[in-house]
């Protein structure tokens, strides 16, 4: 198409050069002069390469550029001294704020005594699955070296984190934020709020994070947390704004066991966007996030002019454990007075109810200009359906957890590179079944294979007493159900297929399934990740090995 008009319009030049220059006057009610035949030519002509400069030139998104140095230092997250892995001397790590379609640079120093790596949790790597960061996907960084991420956030908006993926260097820090914001031509579905703050809370261990890590390679669950905290601190850090604004608050679950629940004394939250999908604008006064989502809310400061308690609590746990941060209006002079609002504590059903009340926005442009409900996901036919059952287990008289009663363990090679140079003997595809077999949990490197464009459901299924937190790296899903339980396919008549919200990552509460479909193999891998609130963190559950025919 291109180069059709490029030569007929080459081939116009010339048949207009040619007549030009044959020195024959015009009749358009007079004749044409040579000095403004040579003026009609330039222009004409200079008109034409600009034209033709549209075709030649393909311009490329803006790019962003980053160098982190990590190092360990001394923090004092809770007044004594710990071991603390910073970005560029920050704890947390510096925020990314783009916009859609940017293309992002990261140069990782690694100055560490330990390999590493980072992902970035939530961003879809499309056409760059070895850019997600996690072992399946990527050699870690080797220490003193580095090494450096390029990767597109193409057609995403939201709010998203990074943290680091190998071992357990997400409990000593190198997490930070990472919003996307909407491209200027296209319209978000509400008004653009004053300012954003970006919230960072999680749990926090007094323990080193390599003594966590022994803890758990000898088969010793992790204890309860010791503390939470809100962008580093238990409390302390504020954030301010004016009477009668409104304010965007971007709040992730950045921590590797526990659930929390969010709110504002004296103030509503209206929910506009989880996990890079604008929500059904619905109000809630509190709000539960699971280890890895991410959510942002609107905060309109119409109370009296104060300060106020910015809490998070966990959730599923005895003790209760409480971070507070403030929010102050401008000119505030008052501080913030007792009591705090109070949050659940463990009532699992609420909060399964609240996570059926979160639904797409169907009408609302996500990251580009067509309505994110025009999208029909309810109809299109499923391929093929997985059960994973999470469980506890014992294996060689040490506890381990297994999906479909495979322990997952990382090769040596990652998945990425055996399956692109063809290296045999590091994977076996269906090496894991598409159902929970009452057998022997075992050792193994469990792969799917799937087809390409294939949608697939997804059952998730939660036989512990504790949440677990299901995530799909470099890729989203759509949560359609909620049920106590045992899955049967007769369930599937209570599906929400007409407004269920894209995530990345979903809770799974104790004795209950949840149920996900989404297309799948369109990258040639995805990492599903399986997160226990309380026994284990982060252990790759299965890999997607996704096979081009």
């Amino acid at each position: 198409m291109k180069a059709s008009v490029f030569a007929s319009t080459l081939a116009f030049l010339g048949s207009f050069m040619a007549t030009f220059s044959s020195g024959e006057e015009q009749n358009l009610g007079g004749t044409i002069s040579d000095k403004m035949r040579q003026a009609i030519f330039l222009h004409f002509f200079l008109g034409t390469l600009a034209c033709l400069s549209l075709f030649c030139v393909k311009a490329e998104d803006p790019y962003r550029y980053y160098t982190w140095t990590v190092t360990y230092r001394t923090i004092s997250p809770l007044g004594f001294p710990q071991q603390g892995i910073l970005i560029n001397g920050q704890f947390p790590g510096p925020t990314i704020e783009c916009v859609t379609n940017d293309n992002i640079v990261v140069d990782v120093i690694n100055m560490l005594d330990e390999p590493l790596l980072f992902t970035w949790n939530g961003i879809k790597q499309r056409k760059t699955p070895w850019q997600d960061g996690v072992l399946g996907t990527n050699c870690p960084i080797p220490p003193n070296t580095n090494w450096t991420y390029k990767f597109q956030t193409k057609d995403q908006i939201g709010t998203y984190f990074y943290f680091p993926s190998t071992l357990m260097h997400r409990a000593a820090g190198g997490f930070g934020g990472f919003n996307i914001q909407s491209r200027s031509v296209i319209a978000i579905p509400y008004p653009i709020p004053v300012e954003e703050f970006t919230l960072l809370v999680g749990d926090w261990y007094n323990s080193s994070h390599k003594a966590l890590q022994n803890r758990l390679d000898s088969g010793i669950p992790l204890p309860l947390p010791d503390s939470l905290l809100i962008n580093g601190l238990p409390s302390g850090s504020t954030f301010t704004g004016e009477k009668g604004k409104t304010y965007k608050f971007r709040v992730s679950n950045v921590g590797i066991a526990t659930s929390i629940n969010f709110r504002i004394q004296g103030h509503n939250m209206t929910l506009v966007e989880v996990e890079g999908s604008h929500t059904v604008q619905d109000v809630y006064d509190s709000l539960d996030v699971h280890v890895g989502q991410s959510v942002a809310v609107l905060v309109t400061l119409n109370a009296t002019v104060k300060d106020y308690f910015i809490v998070a609590s966990t959730r599923f746990t005895k003790p209760v454990l409480t971070a507070t941060s403030l929010l102050r209006y401008a000119g505030s002079s008052t501080p913030a007075s007792m009591p705090m609002p109070i949050g659940p504590t463990y009532q699992i059903h609420w909060s399964m109810q609240q996570a059926r009340t979160i639904r797409w926005n169907l009408t609302a442009n996500a990251a580009r200009p067509n309505p994110q409900g025009s999208y029909h996901y309810g109809t299109i036919p499923i391929q093929r359906t997985l059960i994973l059952a999470n469980s506890e287990t014992k294996i060689n008289g040490f506890l381990r957890y297994a999906v479909n009663s495979v322990s997952y363990v990382n090769p040596a090679t990652p998945l990425k590179l055996a399956d692109y140079y063809n290296i045999s003997g590091v994977f076996k595809s269906n090496s894991i079944k598409d159902f929970p077999l009452s057998v022997p949990a075992v050792f193994g490197t469990s792969v799917i294979g799937t087809t390409l464009h294939d949608f697939i459901e997804i059952v998730f299924q939660n036989n512990e007493t504790t949440i677990q937190s299901w995530h799909l790296d470099g890729y989203s899903f759509w949560t359609v159900g909620y049920g106590s339980g045992k899955w049967t396919p007769d369930m599937r008549k209570r599906y929400n297929l007409a407004d269920a919200n894209t995530r990345y990552t979903v809770q799974g509460i104790p004795s209950v399934m949840e149920c996900n479909i989404g297309i799948f193999g369109q990258q040639r891998n995805v990492e599903l990740e399986v997160c226990d609130m309380v026994t284990a963190v982060s252990r790759t559950a299965i890999v997607y090995q996704s096979l081009e025919q």
